[in-house]
C-alpha cells in the first residue's frame, strides 16, 4: 500500500541588503533533519550583492527579485502568492535555525489540526540562553508582547501549548487559513503585521500552537530597529486597535489601553532629543491620522468573528 505523501513546504525569506546575513541563515536551511520543498527569498531590490551572492553559491534557492523595497508585509505576500505549497514558512533573514527547527514546528502543526499556524521558540543569536520569544501575546492594554522576552531559557517554555500566535521571523502557517483570513495586510508595512494576522485568525477560529523544540536564533533588529521600528511600531499598535480588537474588549479595558498611549506619548516627549523617541511621536500621529482607514477594514474582519468574547479575553496577558 502507498503512503500518502505529506504536505508540501515552502520557506519564505525576505531580504533587503542582507548578503552578510543570508550564508547563516541559508547554511541551516541545508543542515536541517528535515527540508522544505521549496525555498524562496524575495528580494527587496538589495544592492549589496545578494542576489550575486544566493546565484553563486545557493544555486538551491529561488530568489524572487523585486524593483523597489516592499518591506516585511509585500515582501512576504509576494512569496506566498508565488509558492503554492500545503504550508507556508516565514523565516528572517537574521536568523540561524536549529538544524531539527522545520522538522519540530511541521510536526508540532500537525498534531494540533485546529491549529493554522505555530510559532517557534526564538533566542537571541549572540546569548543562546536568552529568550526573545516564546510565542507571541497580546496585552489587555493593547500592546503586543512577546512571551518570555528577555528571560534566560530554563525550561519555563519547554511545554508545546496554545498561544495567542506567532512571530513571523519563524513561524509556519497553512494555506487553507491564509485562504480563508487573507495574507499580511501591507498597510502595516513592517512591525505588527504578524500580530494582525494573529488576530485575525484568533477571530476566525484557528489557534496557534507554540512549538519549543522548534529553536531559531535570531539577531535583533539586523534589519530594522531604531527609529523605522519606533515609528511602525507607534503608528501600526493603533492600528491594531482600531482594526482587530472586538468593541467589548474595548469598552473594557479602555483605561488601560489609553494610559499605555499616553505612557508611550509621556516617554517619546521626555527623551524628545532622540530620533527614535522622536520618530515614536510621529508614528502615534500617523496612526490617529490612517485610523478612519482602518475602521474601513475592521467591519470586515469583525463579521468574521467565530469566537465567543470569553476565549478571546482568556489569550489577553497583563
Amino acid at each position: 500500500m502507498s503512503v500518502p505523501p505529506g504536505p508540501t513546504t515552502c520557506v519564505i525569506i525576505p531580504n533587503w541588503n542582507g548578503a552578510h546575513l543570508l550564508p547563516a541563515c541559508l547554511d541551516a536551511l541545508r543542515g536541517q533533519t528535515l527540508r522544505a520543498t521549496a525555498t524562496l527569498v524575495v528580494d527587496n531590490a538589495s544592492s549589496d550583492g545578494s542576489r550575486d551572492l544566493m546565484a553563486r553559491n545557493y544555486p538551491e534557492v529561488q530568489v524572487i527579485p523585486l524593483t523597489e523595497n516592499r518591506y516585511f508585509a509585500g515582501a512576504v505576500n509576494e512569496g506566498i502568492r508565488r509558492s503554492t505549497s500545503d504550508l507556508v514558512v516565514l523565516l528572517n533573514n537574521d536568523t540561524e535555525a536549529a538544524p531539527g527547527w522545520l522538522e519540530a514546528l511541521l510536526a508540532g502543526l500537525a498534531a494540533c489540526p485546529e491549529a493554522g499556524m505555530a510559532a517557534s521558540k526564538l533566542l537571541l543569536f549572540d546569548r543562546r540562553d536568552v529568550l526573545h520569544s516564546a510565542g507571541d501575546g497580546y496585552g489587555r492594554d493593547g500592546v503586543p508582547c512577546n512571551r518570555g522576552v528577555w528571560q534566560p531559557d530554563r525550561g519555563q517554555f519547554d511545554r508545546r501549548e496554545l498561544v495567542f500566535g506567532a512571530c513571523g521571523g519563524a513561524a509556519a502557517y497553512r494555506r487553507s487559513m491564509l485562504d480563508a483570513i487573507g495574507l499580511l495586510d501591507e498597510a502595516f508595512v513592517a512591525y505588527c503585521e504578524d500580530v494582525d494576522l494573529n488576530w485575525r485568525a484568533q477571530l476566525a477560529g484557528y489557534r496557534c500552537v507554540y512549538v519549543p523544540e522548534a529553536v531559531v536564533y535570531h539577531r535583533l533588529s539586523a534589519t530594522g530597529g531604531g527609529p523605522l521600528a519606533s515609528f511602525y511600531c507607534g503608528r501600526n499598535f493603533l492600528f491594531l486597535l482600531a482594526k482587530d480588537v472586538p468593541g467589548p474588549l474595548l469598552r473594557r479595558h479602555w483605561a488601560r489601553i489609553l494610559l499605555a498611549q499616553i505612557g508611550y506619548s509621556l516617554r517619546s516627549l521626555v527623551h524628545c532629543r532622540e530620533r527614535a523617541a522622536r520618530a515614536w511621536l510621529r508614528g502615534q500621529c500617523a496612526g490617529l491620522l490612517g485610523l478612519p482607514a482602518m475602521l474601513r477594514r475592521r467591519t470586515a474582519v469583525q463579521a468574521s468573528r467565530r469566537v465567543d468574547l470569553a476565549y478571546l479575553e482568556s489569550l489577553l496577558v497583563g
